[in-house]
């Protein structure tokens, strides 16, 4: 096949995106960097919870029998400088194009299609996973572009509850090891939740994760309306196909737990959680109780990759993970180079500044700590 047999539409109807489901999933079972925040299900639930009239640009390539290969979720981003940015926003972890892997012609063919799509403008993808299709199409740009970090996330290895304790120091392996006996002792079972019944689970897990951060700052998205009519809309079809699974954890017959975890043929990523509070008061260590949830769904599914998701949060060092960070690539046409560099220098300005600030508070809190040392033992402050 050549670039010549293929062709190319750009989809701007929400209603038209949403007709798209089945090809999609096709596509979808066909790209295996794809992680499930790539599913149709996800993106056109995302969409119709976020989305902006007008906004909307899905680039699809297909072959002349019309099966789609590639496809680039993309959309307008507000603001007044033309910039064309991945669906999923904030609530998203890992965002990327899908790219059919028996069709070597579709990275480039997807490419040229974005390069028309974005005359004049920047395609600025967010949180692109190492390994992403996305890489391929930005090798294949023939136009000015540019690749900064962006979040950090963390990895463990698909492997078994034990086989991660015996990744730590023997010191902290022995507490793992009394607070799963905990656990044990305490008696809570798990419950996978059946997809007739992912609805009102959902409703739960999300009253759970406001309790669990009463007032300890909780995410505001998470408590919004759009946020749970986006899951309502996305999560149970993923469950039936398989690309998610939400559990739920009872004690002495209550539900005191819930967690909604993402699953791609690669990887096994805990998406979002809530807990009773009673847990804390009882000891529990829920993040002990959810990493070992989560090793059995990995370990026992063969995947590879335990995905701590985005964030690099002290709980989670614990058990030695791997840190990946996702990456941004820009691309622009040559009369949007400035643009592109302009965007580019703002977005490395930000993350110096971010740096700067983390680094100034660990300095602070040494410093503090020295202080706090001296007076201590006598000395001078």
């Amino acid at each position: 096949m050549t670039l010549s047999e293929l062709h190319t539409q750009v989809c701007r109807d929400g209603e038209e995106f949403g007709e798209l489901d089945e090809e999609w999933a096709s596509l979808y079972a066909r790209c295996s960097t794809a992680t499930p925040f790539q599913s149709h299900s996800w993106l056109h639930s995302w969409w119709v919870s976020y989305g902006r009239p007008g906004a909307l640009r899905v680039v699809l390539v297909r072959r002349e029998d019309g099966e789609l290969v590639a496809a680039a979720p993309l959309m307008r981003a507000r603001g007044p400088l033309p910039v064309l940015t991945q669906l999923g926003g904030a609530i998203t972890d890992f965002t990327d194009v899908l790219l059919d892997d028996a069709c070597p012609e579709a990275a480039p063919a997807l490419a040229g299609a974005l390069a028309r799509v974005a005359r004049g403008t920047v395609v600025d993808l967010r949180e692109v996973r190492p390994g992403a299709s996305a890489e391929q199409v930005f090798a294949r740009w023939r136009g000015p572009r540019r690749r900064l970090a962006d979040s950090l996330c963390l990895e463990l290895p698909g492997v078994s509850m034990d086989d991660l304790i015996a990744r730590m120091p023997s010191s902290r392996a022995q507490r793992v090891r009394a607070k799963l006996r905990k656990l044990d002792a305490l008696g809570i079972d798990e419950r996978v939740v059946p997809g007739e019944e992912v609805p009102a689970a959902l409703e739960r897990l999300l009253t759970l994760h406001q309790l669990q951060w009463q007032g300890r700052g909780v995410t505001v998205e998470h408590t919004s309306d759009r946020f749970a009519q986006h899951l309502a809309r996305a999560v149970r079809p993923m469950v039936e196909c398989g690309d998610a699974r939400v559990t739920e954890f009872r004690l002495a017959g209550d539900i005191v737990a819930a967690d909604l975890t993402l699953m791609s043929p690669r990887l096994v990523g805990g998406y979002l959680y809530g807990a009773d509070p009673v847990l804390r008061a009882r000891k529990v260590d829920v993040s002990t109780m959810l990493l070992r949830h989560g090793a059995r769904e990995t370990s026992a599914s063969g995947r590879a990759t335990l995905s701590l998701l985005r964030g690099a949060e002290p709980y989670k060092q614990h058990w030695r993970p791997e840190t990946v960070t996702n990456q941004r690539l820009m691309l622009a046409g040559r009369g949007a180079a400035p643009l592109l560099w302009l965007r580019a220098g703002a977005a490395g300005g930000r993350r110096w500044a971010a740096r700067q600030a983390r680094e100034r508070a660990w300095v602070g809190r040494v410093v503090g700590r020295v202080r706090a040392w001296g007076r201590t033992n006598g000395g001078g402050g």
